[in-house]
């Protein structure tokens, strides 16, 4: 998860309709990944009608033919108010050092819970190899193993 600063969030329309953003995240030990939008953005209007969601984070300099790694997330999403919106401020104070929240105005801070998560990381596993775990309280359970190579 540290291999880019941003990440790409998918969400849904209240008609199955697919939009996905990339926006700047941070997260906590529980896999939690915080982000800060407008509540006007289409994915933030998204999730006020559909929770569902997932991030998908990799390092976009990876090279063709070279060991490649990122990690897929899948779960759901909201916006945050109160002392969660506080933990999500600090998670971003930590990861980005150059963050002032008094410059945020009208954003909000949301806050991504997996439910799994997909790794697939060509430098410790086989080429075409997808692990998949289940998250639960922060915990990851391995679900299952798929190799497509």
């Amino acid at each position: 998860m540290n291999a880019s600063t941003l990440c790409a969030i998918a969400t849904v329309s209240r008609r199955g309709k697919a939009h996905i953003s990339h926006v700047y995240c941070a997260w906590d030990q529980w896999f939690r990944l915080y982000w800060i939008s407008d509540p006007d953005s289409l994915h933030s209007r998204n999730l006020v009608t559909n929770g569902s969601a997932a991030v998908s984070i990799y390092d976009s300099k990876q090279t063709w033919g070279k060991q490649d790694r990122g990690i897929h997330l899948f779960g759901t999403a909201r916006d945050l108010a109160g002392g969660q919106a506080r933990e999500a401020e600090a998670a971003y104070a930590k990861r980005f050092r150059d963050f002032d929240p008094s410059t945020l105005e009208d954003l909000r801070y949301y806050r991504f819970n997996p439910r799994s998560i997909q790794l697939f990381d060509e430098r410790a596993l086989d080429a075409g190899t997808l692990v998949t775990a289940r998250v639960t309280r922060g915990r990851l359970t391995w679900l299952r193993t798929e190799v497509w190579a």
